[in-house]
């Protein structure tokens, strides 16, 4: 999977070609393009049941929505194999697949699953059950990457007992489980917001993405007081015990949750790779659906049309678009102004709000005079 790749899906009526055939009308998208600018492949749409002209534009602003969940989605669970794999892109790659497939291959030779998401059901239903399976990864990636962390999970493995005041009677040591965002009002702070804590005690043992843990000694006759206090700021009191049996048994204790954590990380690798494909092949056909939506809307029916999947980069994919710009303006009619070179101008305001209203305007706000979203997944 390449960084650099960035994609085009267009369609276009089939009357572009002179012959209203539906692959001279793809060659022709091809000639549009040219291999100086990218490579176009075609990208087959089923014809889905439509209902009325109201709920096709309910329905593509709809999708316009649940689009954007799916790439949050996707960019979280990116995160999460991130994570999990330390930063190791050549790891983090063989992890991202779709159907056993790199996302590039996937993509490039995509027909839409008609065992997961029947081609026969109305467009609503499909709509509704991809809502559903987006809601759904996204809430078991939360669950299985919320394991714990320095405010809630074991500390035996993390603290190093001989940071701890022992058996002393005057002093005691705590461990305060701080938010990443307080850390600043912390050290400015815990010194003064109780009696008797000994100056410049504060020692930071460990961090994660939601807290920091911290070292504190205060005197013993304070100690409930600077607990009370900790709990006022949103600072979690964490207890820390050694284990009766000494280094046996803290041995014991690490080796046990050290077995825990490698079982965590095996689940969540898992899921993580499983969680990443189903999240890109929803996004995939979620953007299907909005080009044929938005395909009924704007060619109208019966429907003749070509969808062609454009794979170019980010530095050419403005002159791919501007060579399309260029061949099929006229698909415009007489909706947009036009300059001295025929180009569609972009500020009639009155007409984009109505254009945008009836869904036909991109993700920018830009009217074209042909169906296209331009995406990208890493």
């Amino acid at each position: 999977m390449s960084k650099s790749t960035r994609y085009l899906l267009v369609s276009l009526p089939t009357t572009i070609s002179p012959s209203n055939d539906r692959d001279e009308a793809l060659t022709a998208l091809r000639s549009a393009v040219t291999t100086d600018y990218g490579t176009v492949l075609p990208f087959p749409i089923p014809e889905f049941k439509i209902a009325t002209l109201d709920a096709l534009v309910q329905q593509a602003d709809d999708l316009a929505k649940l689009e954007g969940t799916c790439e949050a989605v996707v960019s979280k669970v990116g995160d999460s194999l991130k994570a999990i794999l330390e930063g190791d892109e050549s790891k983090i790659a063989d992890q991202k697949t779709v159907n056993d497939k790199p996302v590039d291959q996937y993509i490039r030779s995509f027909h839409w699953n008609k065992v997961k998401y029947r081609a026969d059901k109305p467009l609503a239903e499909l709509i509704n059950m991809l809502q559903k399976e987006v809601t759904s990864i996204d809430n078991d990636v939360k669950a299985q990457y919320n394991h714990g962390n320095l405010s809630n999970k074991s500390l035996t493995a993390i603290v190093d007992p001989s940071l701890i005041i022992q058996d002393s009677e005057y002093l005691e040591t705590h461990l305060v489980a701080v938010p990443n965002q307080q850390i600043k009002d912390f050290l400015k702070s815990y010194e003064t917001v109780s009696p008797m804590i000994v100056p410049r005690s504060g020692l930071l043992i460990d961090s994660d993405e939601e807290f920091t843990l911290y070292a504190v000694t205060t005197f013993k006759k304070h100690s409930q007081e600077f607990i009370h206090k900790c709990r006022e700021h949103r600072w979690t009191p964490r207890e820390f015990e050694r284990k009766e049996g000494g280094n046996e048994e803290e041995k014991k204790e690490i080796d046990k949750v050290s077995k825990d954590e490698k079982k965590l990380w095996g689940v969540a690798l898992r899921l993580g790779r499983t969680g990443w494909g189903e999240a890109v092949m929803a996004y995939i056909h979620v953007l299907a659906l909005r080009v044929f939506v938005e395909t009924v809307l704007r060619y109208g029916l019966p429907l003749q049309f070509v969808c062609g999947l454009v794979q170019t980069t980010p530095k050419l994919v403005k002159k791919a678009r501007g060579s399309l710009d260029a061949s099929y303006s006229y698909l415009a009619g007489n909706a947009f102004g036009r300059d001295k070179k025929g180009r569609i101008t972009k500020d009639d305001s009155s007409t984009s709000a109505d254009m945008q209203a009836a869904g036909h305007m991109g993700d920018g706000g830009d009217y074209s005079a042909y169906v296209c979203y331009e995406f990208e997944i890493n």
